[in-house]
């Protein structure tokens, strides 16, 4: 089963073929980011005009490369939620074109669970698991006894770990996107600074707002500040919370399948940390591949795939 799938739900605009739900046949990603470095962020309005740009061309490469038309796929799935509202619309509203057009089954993919599902390209996820979603946006620990089941038992209080991410390396005078910079700055430093204490509840939620406060504080306030030192203290702190937070979900839950999906996924420190909790644990844990970490088409084609059957 061939399904074309579309994101456009924030600086990316995809579209991918992907055969069975774990086979990339072919994808195309146009970024945003170097538009989006030069005010810090991204700004919802610039986001969505550059997708109704790029959203005809970036399908039409994409149908190139697999030596493929529309006629030759099965359905058209494309991410509804949730996301920037004039970006969501232009992935949406060119995926309906498509569907009426050819008259292919139009599939609704919720991104979070897209996230999730690229671990089925190049894994084969099995059930039940947990998956920690880690990004920009969103900071969620997701119970899944199976493939339609999506249950939350833990989410950000204030900032998403992404968010804390570009916020600190905005304080350390590092451009937007922030996390790749500043892992890249804590290859060169060591932990020396002191953080706060994590949240701890019943809920196994999270909250980033005090650790990011605290590099504020210590960027403002200690002179001479050593700040590849200051980006390490920080990173491992947030590693730790992840980890941690994952441990308590096993021993309520007992399971010992991990997903880690989302962006800030592709942190070499935090992978190696979950590493060694899998090890030492004995659980069995999963990635996306590097290039399908940030928002791609491959990951909503493979959930639209699932959705579809």
């Amino acid at each position: 089963m061939i399904i074309v799938g579309i994101e456009s739900s924030c600086d990316e605009t995809s579209c991918s073929i992907v055969k069975n739900g774990c086979e990339d046949i072919a994808t195309t990603i146009n970024t945003q980011i170097d538009i989006h470095k030069l005010y810090g962020g991204v700004v919802p309005e610039i986001a969505s005009r550059l997708h109704l740009e790029n959203i005809t061309l970036v399908i039409d490469e994409t149908l190139k490369k697999a030596n493929m038309s529309v006629s030759d796929v099965d359905a058209i799935a494309v991410t509804y939620s949730p996301g920037l509202l004039g970006s969501l619309l232009v992935g949406l509203e060119s995926a309906k074109a498509l569907s009426l057009v050819y008259n292919k089954p139009l599939i609704k993919v919720n991104h979070m669970l897209g996230h999730i599902v690229a671990n089925n390209i190049g894994h084969t996820l099995e059930y039940p698991l947990i998956s920690l979603i880690i990004s920009g946006g969103h900071t969620d620990l997701i119970l899944m006894e199976d493939e339609k089941s999506f249950k939350y038992i833990g989410s950000t209080l204030d900032d998403a770990v992404g968010e804390c991410f570009d916020k600190v390396a905005r304080i350390l005078d590092m451009p937007y996107p922030g996390g790749p910079n500043v892992e890249k700055l804590a290859l060169s430093g060591k932990d020396t600074y002191p953080m706060p204490d994590i949240l701890s509840d019943d809920e196994y939620n999270f909250s980033f707002s005090g650790i990011k406060t605290a590099v504020i504080n210590l960027n403002h306030n200690k002179p001479g500040i050593n700040k590849a030192d200051l980006a390490v203290s920080f990173e491992k702190t947030v590693a730790e919370i992840l980890v941690n937070h994952i441990e308590e979900a096993v021993k309520i839950t007992n399971i010992n399948k991990i997903v880690l999906a989302g962006g800030v996924s592709a942190n070499t420190y935090i992978r190696k940390s979950f590493d060694d909790f899998a090890i030492e644990k004995n659980l069995n844990i999963y990635y996306p591949e590097l290039k399908l970490c940030t928002d791609n088409g491959a990951m909503i084609a493979s959930a639209g795939y699932y959705e579809f059957i």
